[in-house]
């Protein structure tokens, strides 16, 4: 019987970090380059519970349509025997898959190309040059505020107890002078990530970074979160306290995950 830690993993891998591949095809160069004209199909799958959980990444013409179930066919296969072999792989830990796809090795190359740069999520990158730095902090504010929401339609405890008393709530993330925005809708219960700044109405709360650089140091944790703030790194627009609960619930995304 798989874990409940490692299907928490593996959905939040499938709903939230697949889909910040999208981040690489529109803001790296390298790889956005790679897939113009590119129509392929990926899966990643593991067994469990005598059937198969995983995702299906569509890449077509330079855009990616991520679907939270593997396709029986593919031109791609990545399989793995367990859920936690499929998670230790994605982290770039020692889990060697079956690969369906060797007879497509140009295809394949650059999927594991693009599988590599998601590994500037990981908590000990530290990019030096200033574009890798911009991804970094872009991939993961853009995961995070997608696997918040999807933690809370999984039924965490800690984040259901957190969402099903508040109100309608925007707590927005944001990186001054860049393009990087993302935002939670709390609302009795239900939670909705987006990308860029939510106009209907104020934030509740808004956590608005100084920069890339001092966004580092907070995402790597060179800093506790209060040190942060009182230094400027981090603006704190609405409630202190809720901004310190969401960070919360980013760092430990950001350990499930990583």
């Amino acid at each position: 019987m798989t874990d409940k830690k490692e299907l928490l993993t593996a959905e939040l891998y499938i709903t939230a970090v697949f889909p910040v591949i999208k981040v690489l095809l529109k803001d790296d160069p390298a790889i956005a380059k790679k897939f113009e004209n590119v129509d392929v199909s990926v899966v990643f799958r593991a067994k469990h519970d005598g059937g198969y959980i995983g995702a299906t990444l569509i890449f077509k013409d330079g855009d990616l349509e991520v679907k939270p179930e593997p396709a029986e066919k593919a031109d791609i296969v990545f399989s793995f025997g367990s859920v936690k072999k499929m998670n230790t792989f994605l982290k770039g830990g020692a889990a060697l898959p079956s690969i369906k796809g060797f007879t497509k090795p140009g295809l394949l190359i650059k999927v594991i190309t693009t599988l590599l740069r998601l590994k500037l999520m990981m908590p000990n990158v530290r990019p030096k040059k200033e574009h890798e730095k911009y991804l970094k902090v872009k991939l993961v504010l853009y995961m995070v505020s997608t696997a918040l929401s999807k933690l809370n339609k999984l039924g965490d405890e800690k984040m259901v107890a957190w969402t099903s008393k508040q109100p309608d709530r925007i707590y927005q993330l944001s990186v001054d002078g860049t393009d990087i925005a993302a935002y939670l809708r709390v609302k009795a219960g239900k939670t909705k990530a987006g990308r860029g700044f939510y106009q209907r109405k104020r934030p509740f709360v808004h956590m608005k970074f100084a920069n890339i650089d001092d966004a580092l140091k907070v995402l790597l944790k060179d800093v506790e979160f209060v040190e942060a703030v009182d230094n400027k790194y981090i603006e704190i627009i609405g409630s202190p306290e809720y901004a310190n609960m969401l960070n919360d619930f980013m760092m430990h995304i950001q350990a499930v995950t990583t």
